[in-house]
């Protein structure tokens, strides 16, 4: 497939393009910064593009997906805001490109801690990430009444982090998946299989769904 890939020079990102170009997708990496992307594929073009102070429908035309790892900066004192704003300006300019297909990488905020609590909303949730999880919750729900993208919403577990690629996981949809030990982790690179592979063959259209070990 062609792959218009947003914020592909992140730590998320950078791990979908490489899952991508190892299942020789052609990819269309559109970072801010162009000179991040250091890999070399001859299926990889790289495009300089900021979702917050362009229109970028003309750099996702021509493709068959796109895929949003789209982060506004965990330091950013504005991260709800721009994270919301540039979230649907990639909405907006993945509509007018033509293209169907979106992939957007959430957080696991909004994955359920009991039914009808929601991770972000609990005592314990961590004050650093409180803001970022609340604009990806909003944004969900903004997708929650988009009908007419195919959109597929993906939540992280609780613990993401480096880590190898197995090319094993398991799925969950709105509460957090657990593992034997009571974690519910993955490594980011078992992460981007998970996305490639709904990407491949879908199982979450209009929906939101979660991974975990």
């Amino acid at each position: 497939m062609k792959i218009a890939l947003i914020g592909a020079s992140g730590f998320v990102g950078l791990s979908i393009l490489n899952e991508a170009l190892d299942r020789n997708h052609v990819v269309t990496a559109i970072v801010r910064n162009p000179e991040k992307i250091t890999v070399k594929n001859k299926h990889l073009t790289v495009k300089k593009g900021d979702v917050l102070k362009e229109y970028i429908r003309s750099l996702l035309t021509g493709n068959d997906v796109v895929i949003s790892a789209y982060n506004a900066g965990w330091q950013n004192p504005e991260l709800y805001k721009d994270f919301i704003n540039g979230s649907e300006a990639i909405l907006k300019a993945t509509k007018n490109a033509g293209i169907i297909r979106l992939l957007v990488v959430g957080g696991a905020g909004s994955l359920e801690a009991s039914p009808g609590v929601q991770l972000v909303d609990t005592p314990q949730f961590p004050a650093e990430w409180k803001q970022g999880a609340l604009a990806a919750r909003d944004f969900l729900n903004i997708l929650i009444k988009e009908q007419q993208l195919e959109w597929t919403f993906l939540s992280p577990a609780i613990m993401l982090q480096p880590g190898e690629r197995t090319g094993k996981y398991r799925l969950g949809t709105d509460q957090p998946v657990f593992d034997e030990k009571g974690e519910c982790k993955i490594s980011v690179a078992d992460l981007a299989v998970a996305l490639i592979d709904e990407l491949e063959k879908p199982q979450f259209i209009r929906k939101r769904f979660t991974v975990g070990y």
